[in-house]
């Protein structure tokens, strides 16, 4: 099993920054993709970026690109979310998510959200 706990979320004006965390516990040795996603109020969850846990490859939502920036620290099993330029429609619950991969399938894992609001 893995868990994982969100930290960093908060009320901030429109033009400011962020930086959530995410600690992952339990079999985090074993999780091979880890990313946020988002959902803001009568929408569905969606991805914002996620990076591979061991080459670093990252992957971001086109609606972010050039102002949020994921990043790992292996050795803390924690996974960030640099966001820059906050704007009011960034204003979502975010969650972590993990996933480990398997032959016989994946499994993924989420964590609590944690709320970003963004004020104008």
């Amino acid at each position: 099993q893995v868990q994982l706990v969100e930290s960093g979320g908060g009320l901030v004006q429109a033009g400011g920054s962020l930086r959530l965390s995410c600690a992952a516990s339990g079999i985090a040795f074993a999780i091979d993709i880890m990313g946020w996603y988002r959902q803001a109020p009568g929408k569905q969850r969606e991805l914002v970026a996620t990076i591979t846990t061991r080459a670093g490859n990252t992957n971001y939502a086109d609606s972010v690109k050039g102002r949020f920036t994921v990043s790992r620290d292996n050795a803390k099993n924690t996974v960030y979310l640099q966001i820059e330029s906050l704007k009011p429609e960034d204003t979502a619950v975010y969650y972590c998510h993990a996933k480990v991969l398997g032959i016989g399938g994946s499994r993924d894992y989420w964590g609590q959200g944690t709320q970003v609001t963004v004020s104008s």
